[in-house]
């Protein structure tokens, strides 16, 4: 068994290249580079040590460094966020938990990373803990952009244990799939229907043997990195949340992220 975490910290893995929204690690109609929005409002997390940077930018290792944050170089050639932040733990600080947070969350509650650092001290045969969102929109149920989890409880000592869920699959299609439709299946207690959210809380032995797990089929076919754990028999641990943070992936997302950012109440 697993021990429970005693130190976790906090990984924004960001890269400059941007096929939807070039650069847009550093737009900063708000004032504030998106990048620094991100490190504010991980920072705020309670269960976390610290916040660091995984970039191949040196401009957004400028940009960090001028706001007071810091930031670890890796290379461009990173596959995704989960293989930048492996490059980079040789020289992160040491930790038993590495969160993953995506660098263009902005508005990612810092509740919800305490959530996914607490489901691996709840859960300690769990390697890794994400987040998930009842899903309660057919046409989000239908939507290849809106990533479904299927989740059964998670046992523990033969008793489920309560709000924590194991990750059974993760999928772009509707699943899982009802032989006879109804809409109350929308609106079931617990939910059917979850949305995965991006969130992980790795262990850090499960990074430090990444590199090792076994190639998945079904994270090529799908496009989903997360099938590579549940491929490979890693135990994922998932917990819900309310509401999912709204991540900036085009131009329109970014220019309401600006709009909510300037009608927001100034902090007192």
């Amino acid at each position: 068994m697993t021990s429970a975490p005693a130190s976790a910290l906090i990984v924004i893995p960001a890269r400059l290249s941007s096929t939807r929204l070039p650069r847009k690690m550093l737009l900063a109609e708000t004032g504030r580079p998106l990048i620094e929005h991100t490190w504010m409002a991980a920072r705020a997390a309670r269960a976390a040590a610290g916040v660091v940077v995984a970039t191949d930018s040196a401009e957004i290792a400028a940009a960090v460094a001028r706001f007071g944050g810091q930031a670890v170089m890796t290379s461009p050639a990173a596959t995704s966020g989960t293989a930048r932040i492996v490059e980079a733990l040789p020289r992160l600080p040491a930790a038993d938990v590495i969160v993953n947070v995506q660098g263009d969350e902005p508005e990612l509650a810092a509740s919800a990373i305490d959530e996914a650092i607490d489901l691996l001290t709840r859960c300690p045969e769990a390697g890794v803990a994400t987040l998930v969102t009842p899903l309660r929109s057919v046409d989000d149920l239908q939507d290849p952009a809106a990533v479904k989890a299927v989740l059964t409880p998670w046992r523990q000592d033969g008793a489920a244990l309560p709000g924590c869920w194991r990750a059974v699959y993760f999928s772009r299609a509707a699943v899982p799939a009802a032989r006879d439709w109804s809409d109350a299946l929308m609106s079931a207690s617990p939910p059917f229907y979850w949305q995965h959210v991006g969130l992980y809380a790795y262990r850090r032995s499960v990074l430090e043997a990444w590199d090792t797990l076994p190639e998945s089929r079904l994270a090529a076919l799908e496009s989903l990195e997360q099938l590579r754990l549940v491929e490979a028999g890693v135990p994922v641990v998932a917990g819900a949340i309310a509401h999912a943070a709204r991540g900036i992936d085009t131009p329109r997302d970014y220019a309401a992220f600006v709009e909510r950012i300037r009608s927001s109440p100034p902090a007192r």
